[in-house]
């Protein structure tokens, strides 16, 4: 037998170290901020430095590397895909 994965759209943003730019406005979509602000987003801190980022989950807290995609589900849930792995699964969908 074969099967094809249903088609889902999903929002997601590339995490390039930052969420804000040099003056201090955030440039990530509404959802990543909202879930920075109720952490389950977060950054731990080196020094007082915040320098990785983390998703809060039920299960433990995953880590999020440069470069990896942040993705938000229909329910809520977030997630992180390595590029390659993204780029696989999904495409840009029409806004």
């Amino acid at each position: 037998m074969k099967f094809r994965a249903k088609p889902i759209e999903v929002e997601a943003f590339q995490y390039d170290g930052d969420f804000t730019n040099s003056d201090g406005e955030f440039y990530v979509p509404q959802w990543a901020v909202d879930a920075l602000k109720e952490d389950k987003l977060y950054f731990n801190e080196l020094n007082g430095v915040p320098c990785e980022l983390f998703i809060d989950t039920p299960e433990s807290a995953v880590h999020v590397a440069l470069d990896n995609y942040v993705i938000k589900a229909d329910d809520g849930t977030l997630y992180t895909l390595r590029p390659n792995v993204f780029e696989k699964l999904y495409e840009r969908a029409g806004e």
